[in-house]
């Protein structure tokens, strides 16, 4: 699958989620962490056309959620495995918490990782990028929801086939 389309089908797919959200009522604060993974068939550390999304990879996500008030410094850790779907997309969705409001600049500070588990795929179960910090977030006020979407972790295979990848 192609690079950019695999870029395009995650942004599409994010902001769907978003117009879901929208169109439900009562307005409720919404947390949603996601992510990719992907098999690195020739071991570039990058898409290419050899690259495939890996359905029913185990993931590890652990959050630490600060709310931030006048009066008081709470803390929500929470860590959960997560099996990503026919799509390779791992997604843990966070209901309502009292007093975390997402959206709001500086209302929560943040700390998301994901870490690689298990693989589904028996020829590609090498660790690749096994773990990930780094996330870029889609906030809307309006709605009070909040994205995380956890950049891609990827599996490789053992040895490299070089009818595939060439030398």
């Amino acid at each position: 699958m192609e690079p950019t389309a695999i870029f395009f089908f995650f942004l599409f797919s994010t902001f769907s989620m978003i117009l879901q959200l929208e169109a439900s009522r009562p307005i409720i604060p919404h947390i949603s962490v996601m992510g990719m993974v992907y098999c690195d068939t020739c071991s570039i550390n990058s898409f290419s056309n050899q690259t495939f999304l890996l359905s029913g990879a185990d993931v590890r996500i652990d959050c630490k959620f600060n709310a931030v008030s006048p009066r008081t410094a709470e803390q929500i850790l929470f860590s959960v495995n997560r099996t990503t779907n026919r799509y390779g997309v791992y997604r843990l969705d966070i209901p309502t918490v009292d007093g975390i409001y997402c959206a709001r600049d500086a209302a929560v500070l943040n700390t998301c990782r994901a870490t690689l588990i298990r693989s589904s795929f028996a020829t590609c179960d090498v660790p690749g990028f096994t773990t990930t910090s780094d996330e870029f977030s889609i906030k809307s006020q309006q709605t009070n929801v909040c994205i995380y979407n956890m950049f891609s972790l990827s599996f490789r295979p053992s040895k490299k086939d070089p009818t595939i990848c060439g030398k």
